[in-house]
């Protein structure tokens, strides 16, 4: 077989950019995954029970790029859908990102008000402050909040999700989920917010249908690159895997699921419900809050336990960004600078946290670099 290029991945960056490179190349395309299924960690299905869920954990699309939502607005219509996620405090549930909304539901209606009044005095109304800013604020009331939320909201689901404490990652993890000054208890404040109208597999099914296009499922593609002949390879997948961990490996965080199904309509209130210091799991996500399957007399949920990352034993879902491991990742960026033909993207092969939309961002970028040769 002879294909202009062979992608190595099927998640959003690799089928972003077998899609543009087919259709607006009009190049061949081979795209190769080990798993049995399109999709990467965005594969959903429904289950024996008639319930659409995500096998790799909730997937919940959101972002403020009108370019990316343009994008994949070509392959799917969208069902409007806010995320909304509570978090268990000292036998409280209260919205997440803690907000002010989360202040009146855990302290007294004067303290929530002195401390409302300082912090909108500090920051103002509407502003993000990550924990580890708030932390280093001196006045005794905001130190008095920013330890308390510190100790019953970050602490304890960090160390179960990193296995790290905030201060030992990158401070650009803290800060995906800040203090938010404001009464919004929408988990995500980006203006484009909706789940896929038919779910993320037919989305993927969509964008690689096309005539330029092959799917290989089920294969490794080292054991296909001696049958295929190809220009130029894109890897989607750990880029020290590729290069055999030469440098050593690059720490990744895993997860374990643990599903059930449940005999009545609704388990918990909104879509996620996190457990930041109870039990060694970090959340349980209801799917029929996300799919919006409201007339299933049933509902299936799904508990998230975060473990070590082993190769061959389960999955590397998540890049720890921590400065020890970008200098790892430099050593591993200059030898995938020497390979001409191969180039490396997606959330894996760049060695970087990105959220969906970041993912196809990124693949859209790269496409544009491809193209002007």
């Amino acid at each position: 077989m002879k294909v202009d290029y062979l992608i190595v991945g099927a998640g959003f960056t690799g089928a972003t950019l077998a899609e543009r490179i087919a259709r607006e190349l009009d190049r061949k395309v081979l795209v190769v995954d080990r798993r049995l299924h399109i999709g990467g960690n965005a594969y959903d299905e429904y289950d024996s029970h008639g319930v659409l869920v995500h096998r790799y954990g909730p997937h919940i699309f959101h972002t403020q790029s009108k370019k990316v939502w343009d994008y994949l607005s070509r392959f799917t219509e969208w069902r409007p859908y806010c995320h909304r996620v509570r978090a268990v405090v000292e036998g409280k549930e209260i919205p997440l990102p803690f907000s002010l909304a989360s202040l009146r539901r855990l302290f007294s209606e004067r303290l929530a008000d002195r401390l409302e009044e300082k912090l909108l005095a500090h920051f103002g109304y509407g502003a993000r402050v990550p924990i580890l800013r708030l932390r280093e604020e001196e006045d005794p009331d905001l130190r008095f909040l920013a330890d308390y939320v510190y100790k019953h909201v970050f602490e304890g689901y960090t160390l179960k999700q990193w296995g790290l404490r905030p201060e030992e990652l990158s401070p650009s993890v803290t800060a995906r989920v800040p203090v938010l000054l404001s009464y919004d208890e929408r988990y995500f404040q980006d203006p484009y917010q909706a789940m896929p109208k038919e779910g993320y597999t037919a989305l993927f099914r969509r964008m690689l249908s096309h005539p330029n296009i092959q799917v290989l499922l089920g294969a490794d593609w080292k054991e296909v690159e001696g049958e295929v002949r190809f220009h130029r390879l894109i890897f989607t997948g750990p880029m020290d895997e590729f290069f055999g961990y030469a440098y050593g490996p690059l720490p990744y965080r895993s997860l374990r699921f643990v599903w059930e199904h449940h005999p009545k309509p609704w388990f918990q209130e909104v879509g996620t419900v996190n457990y930041p210091t109870e039990y060694a799991f970090t959340r349980i996500t209801e799917f029929k809050h996300l799919t919006g399957q409201d007339y299933l007399p049933h509902t299936t949920v799904i508990y998230e336990y975060p473990e070590a990352y082993t190769p061959g034993e389960n999955e590397p879902y998540y890049p720890v960004p921590r400065e020890e491991n970008e200098e790892r990742l430099r050593l591993y960026q200059e030898e995938a600078a020497k390979l001409k033909t191969v180039l490396f993207a997606g959330r894996l092969g760049d060695y970087r946290y990105y959220n969906m939309d970041q993912a196809v961002a990124r693949a859209l970028k790269l496409f544009e670099e491809v193209a002007r040769g």
